[in-house]
């Protein structure tokens, strides 16, 4: 049995919750989300007013599927009313970010700068030249945005230089003995 499954996902006020077959849509005061469920599990709304997610069956598959569907149908709830955010820090000399416009300008010790264009639905903000903030609604779509720009310089384990998020902790490497 899933302990995350069993929980209902409570609508709080001013957020209204639509089951249309397989799909959950939520519209909030920051904007719309839905999510599609797939085959193994029903969604059905309690006289409370939570959204309830039971499997289908007690398939190895369905079984699975369930806490995962619940936490999807959570991130729905608390993306239309608190959203979501993730910063990144960035480390080494030379090394920063500047926002222009909707085009995030990266230094990070290459021959040129790379321009990251931010996609609809995504804020970022670069509150120091070391540091980017990104956030948004949805939960995918942020840690998507922030895991691409994490990759054009992951954090190396000598000098600890790169990108990578705030509070990740870069397991060092000591240098070459003589």
């Amino acid at each position: 049995m899933s302990r995350i499954g069993k929980k209902a996902v409570p609508v709080p006020k001013g957020v209204t919750a639509d089951i249309a077959g397989q799909t959950v849509s939520v519209k909030g005061p920051k904007g719309t989300l839905s999510f599609a469920l797939n085959e193994h599990v029903l969604a059905s709304m309690t006289e409370d007013g939570a959204v309830k997610i039971e499997p289908t069956d007690e398939s190895k598959l369905a079984r699975a599927s369930w806490g995962m569907a619940r936490t999807q149908v959570a991130n729905l709830v608390k993306g239309v009313t608190v959203g979501f955010e993730k910063k990144l820090e960035i480390t080494g000399v030379g090394y920063k970010a500047a926002l222009q416009g909707k085009v995030l300008q990266l230094s990070l010790g290459y021959s040129h700068d790379i321009s990251y264009p931010v996609p609809e639905g995504i804020a970022i903000v670069c509150p120091k030249p070391t540091e980017i903030v990104i956030s948004g609604i949805d939960a995918q779509r942020v840690g998507q945005v922030a895991a691409e720009i994490r990759k054009y310089r992951p954090p190396e384990p000598y000098k600890g230089k790169g990108v990578k998020y705030a509070g990740e902790y870069i397991v060092r490497k000591e240098g070459k003995k003589k």
